[in-house]
């Protein structure tokens, strides 16, 4: 007989010859087995597989899944209410098989419906971009917030899901610069801006600040740097900001002039162009950069740097 140990939730099932072996669940007969003996501890097990195999393919564009789209928590009811669409004078409620055609979307509350179009964008701007789910979930999180808040009245719904986004992105440490985000989004770089800083204001939420190192790895893997490069620029910039060189500029344009300067000293030469066009930063803007620094160039480049070009040699600006 199998032997069972009552907790304070769950009844936990074990063999009672072998209570430490792992059983083995056999959803197709309903069992649960021991491993070492062969017992059948359990019956009745419930398969929570699907409940056919779907085959896409052969069905067309139609899912022949009755289960529906995934539990929402963000939304009001889950995203759970499901009807089933009366006979009007307008489109049927039925397909060409006689089915009843479910219809969730129809009754959904304007709150809701905001929200999903909301998260729709941030989904669309997240692929663009290649960011990982985790960041797509909390700008999902902090467009609730500010939405139920009600803070940000009158401003567009696709700025403040713009501006969730960029501050998911530093949260999470991996930002990413109002160009980027501007790109990928229907908002002006502007709009997104001053969407951000009413959202840090009314949230009270915290923002890290950002530095030279968020950006470099990603600048110089897109400009196809080696390593060695990248090391160089990372360890530029730094001494940069610790000498206090480029004061008032902003870590985008540092990172910036910090990897041409890097480039120039290497085998792998870069000219401002090609870093602003990666960058986002104007080619004016690098060379002002660039031209701060320069004149502490021997106090900025790592003692294992391998030069190709000497300092003395290197571009006044």
């Amino acid at each position: 007989m199998a032997s069972t140990s009552k907790g304070p939730f769950v009844a936990q099932i074990s063999c009672p010859s072998h209570p430490e072996a792992i059983l083995i669940e056999d959803y197709h007969a309903g069992d649960m087995i021991c491993p070492e003996c062969g017992l059948v501890v359990g019956d009745r097990v419930v398969d929570v597989g699907s409940e056919w195999r779907t085959f896409s393919n052969e069905k067309g564009t139609k899912d022949a899944s009755r289960v529906g789209s995934a539990e929402n928590s963000l939304l009001g009811g889950g995203d759970l209410s499901t009807v089933i669409g009366a006979v009007t004078t307008g489109a049927p409620s039925f397909d060409e098989a006689g089915r009843p055609m479910y219809k969730n979307r129809r009754i959904m509350n304007s709150s809701d419906r905001t929200l999903l179009a909301a998260f729709r964008e941030i989904a669309q701007m997240s692929d663009r971009l290649n960011l990982p789910r985790m960041i797509v979930d909390r700008a999902n999180t902090l467009f609730k917030q500010v939405h139920e808040s009600k803070s940000l009245k009158g401003r567009s719904n696709d700025a403040i899901a713009s501006a969730c986004l960029y501050i998911a992105c530093r949260q999470e440490g991996v930002p990413r610069t109002f160009k980027e985000v501007c790109a990928v989004s229907k908002i002006s770089k502007k709009d997104i801006g001053r969407t951000f800083k009413l959202i840090v204001k009314n949230l009270e939420t915290d923002v890290a600040l950002i530095t030279t190192g968020d950006f470099m790895s990603r600048f110089c893997s897109n400009l196809g740097l080696p390593t060695s490069v990248q090391k160089g620029a990372t360890y530029i910039a730094k001494k940069a900001v610790e000498l206090d060189l480029v004061s008032g500029r902003s870590p985008i344009s540092v990172a910036a002039a910090a990897i041409y300067m890097a480039s120039q000293a290497s085998a792998d030469k870069k000219t401002p162009k090609e870093i602003g066009d990666i960058a986002g930063v104007a080619e004016v803007t690098i060379r002002q950069s660039y031209k701060l620094m320069y004149p502490k160039a021997v106090q900025l480049f790592p003692e294992d740097f391998k030069f190709d070009t000497p300092i003395e040699q290197l571009p006044t600006q």
